[in-house]
């Protein structure tokens, strides 16, 4: 019996080190909405940059109500992408939203293929991807930078924002 479906599949044995990346901005307030507005072009087009490493950007919408945006990317390797997130302007934004979310929440998860998944999620009240089945703790000491959760502190450790910076006088660490 013919079929009329055609299927295809990738080789990627040229990208033995690919990453994708998951991301997602919810409004959580009614002012979210402008903290959307301002930083989701900021963050939704990383490759007007053309940064080392990335191999695709697209956008993805997660719902409407609550507004969700989201976007998925793929980069070359694990080092490329650490580089991009402490550039400027990335690092200040990242900086600028750990310091108020301003009304929104943000989350990532990251997937390696030669293994290794790392999520953080920010000020996000649902609990969705691995938080929804896996159980969540404070991203605090080893578990603050992306490189320690995903298991390879050897590829640039020092995370885009401090956990010094982020919690100056915090006396409980």
């Amino acid at each position: 019996m013919a079929t009329r479906v055609n299927r295809q599949t990738v080789d990627l044995s040229s990208y033995p080190d690919l990453v994708v990346v998951y991301l997602g901005m919810r409004v959580n307030r009614l002012y979210g909405l402008r903290t959307l507005m301002s930083y989701g072009p900021q963050i939704g087009n990383p490759a007007a940059g053309n940064p080392d490493g990335l191999l695709r950007h697209e956008s993805l919408m997660w719902s409407l109500f609550p507004m969700h945006m989201g976007i998925r990317q793929y980069w070359r390797d694990l080092p490329s992408l650490l580089a991009w997130a402490r550039s400027e302007p990335h690092r200040l934004w990242w900086r600028d939203f750990l310091r108020n979310s301003g009304g929104t929440g943000f989350w990532h998860e990251t997937y390696l293929l030669r293994g290794g998944m790392e999520a953080i999620y920010d000020d996000i009240p649902q609990h969705r991807g691995f938080a929804a089945f896996a159980p969540l703790q404070p991203a605090r000491g080893p578990m603050f930078g992306s490189a320690t959760r995903i298991g390879r502190p050897h590829d640039n450790t020092a995370p885009v924002v401090t956990e010094e910076e982020l919690y100056p006088q915090d006396p409980g660490r």
